[in-house]
């Protein structure tokens, strides 16, 4: 798409010289289907030789918002009369600071959707990006603003969740459609625990609230692979394409995912056809040496002659009755072959842990174990996975094995 001429009077912050203010667009592409679902816009100055972002500048918190909102308003044109063009738009997501948003809200003007409207574009198509911004104003104008945007057709994404604008808080109030990831959070969930079981926490929150994950900055195979593993839903970032002048054909990046998912999915049914194999060879190890466990049998006793054969990957082992009170100590392993015996769990009630019920209720005379998800150990912070094991009606065994295929390495 040509350059268009610039609309005056533009802020003298911006520094433009022999150049033009365009629109760029970064693909996302949609891992369901494995094309591209949809694009970024992004700001640029093009010149005759050159193209740069327009990020720093609106970045600079010194240049008024009125400059950047008069910048914005521009490339915004720019894009929806370009997506306008399309017989089959993708989705266009439009990135808008909350000030902004609660300045137009305070005036009762909506510009984007009345570029859709002069534009033809279906509002369906649009998605409403509200960036990280130190933000002050009311969160019930802003609430009230996204909502007419909602009302129209537009879905809604928060960026940079992660950070410190998309608080817990606001996002309930929001409710977005999409939640895009922090790209610096991807990065350190590489190789910090920490990172890592927030990340993954994210897929749970967007399943509460009825969103998708969007991650961004993807910039290798291996941060293709986390995203995969985090309920990503749709990716973009250097590994696929930055931001071009034009739209990509939709299938450019569905042999990369196809293949990437394929490998995906063979490695996690492999990992937990082995974890469930594990579970009963565990189950029928126990039954075999240490014999059911009786009703009168000393519980205690039960297990002290289980610890032996039990593999060196194995932290913990306890008893419970099926309301999830334990009955015998925590038995801790403390080298290869010694247990420290610890008393102050005994009675504690652990019915309260999200997993406990769902679990304890699938177990019986054809299921006689179960394997837990991995997470992270409240005392040891090492990734672990629980393998339940009906040791009689009413009393389950909890072994908790640490999980070396999921753990991140600490820093």
């Amino acid at each position: 798409m040509p350059n268009l001429p610039i609309k005056q009077p533009l802020p003298i912050s911006l520094g433009l010289y022999d150049e033009s203010i365009t629109a760029y667009y970064q693909p996302i592409i949609a891992l369901d289907s494995g094309r591209i679902t949809g694009y970024e816009v992004l700001g640029r100055a093009v010149g005759a030789a050159s193209v740069r972002s327009l990020g720093p500048f609106f970045g600079d918190s010194s240049i008024p918002a009125e400059e950047h909102l008069a910048v914005d308003r521009i490339i915004r044109e720019r894009a929806i009369e370009r997506v306008g063009q399309e017989k089959d738009p993708p989705l266009l997501f439009l990135n808008l600071k909350p000030g902004w948003i609660y300045r137009i809200g305070e005036s009762g003007e909506l510009y984007t959707l009345s570029l859709l409207k002069k534009f033809g574009v279906d509002p369906r198509r649009v998605v409403i990006e509200i960036t990280e911004e130190s933000f002050g104003g009311s969160m019930e104008v802003l609430r009230a603003v996204v909502e007419r945007y909602r009302e129209q057709g537009c879905l809604i994404a928060i960026d940079d969740v992660g950070s410190g604008f998309s608080s817990a808080d606001r996002i309930a109030q929001i409710q977005p459609n999409l939640l895009k990831i922090d790209v610096h959070m991807v990065k350190k969930s590489a190789t910090h625990n920490g990172y890592f079981g927030v990340l993954r926490s994210f897929s749970d929150l967007a399943e509460q609230i009825g969103a998708s994950l969007l991650f961004e900055g993807v910039e290798t195979r291996e941060d293709l692979e986390r995203a995969i593993g985090s309920g990503a839903r749709y990716v973009q970032g250097f590994f696929f394409a930055g931001a071009e002048p034009d739209f990509m054909e939709s299938s450019r990046f569905a042999d990369v995912i196809d293949s990437e998912l394929s490998r995906h999915r063979k490695q996690y049914a492999a990992s937990e056809k082995l974890w469930h194999s594990q579970a009963e060879l565990l189950a029928e190890r126990i039954l075999h040496s240490a014999g059911p466990l009786g009703a009168r049998d000393d519980a205690d006793a039960w297990i002290e002659r289980l610890l032996p054969g039990l593999h060196e990957s194995c932290l913990r082992v306890y008893l419970c009755n099926e309301e999830g009170i334990q009955l015998t100590a925590n038995y801790i392993r403390e080298g290869e072959n010694e247990w420290r015996r610890e008393e102050r769990f005994r009675h504690a009630n652990w019915s309260w842990r999200p997993y406990f019920v769902p679990n304890v209720v699938q177990l019986g005379e054809r299921r006689r174990s179960i394997v837990s998800k991995s997470y992270a150990d409240l005392d040891t912070r090492e990734w672990v996975r629980t393998i339940l094991i009906l040791a009689r009606p009413g009393h389950i065994l909890f072994a908790d094995i640490r999980d070396a295929g999921t753990r991140a390495s600490s820093s």
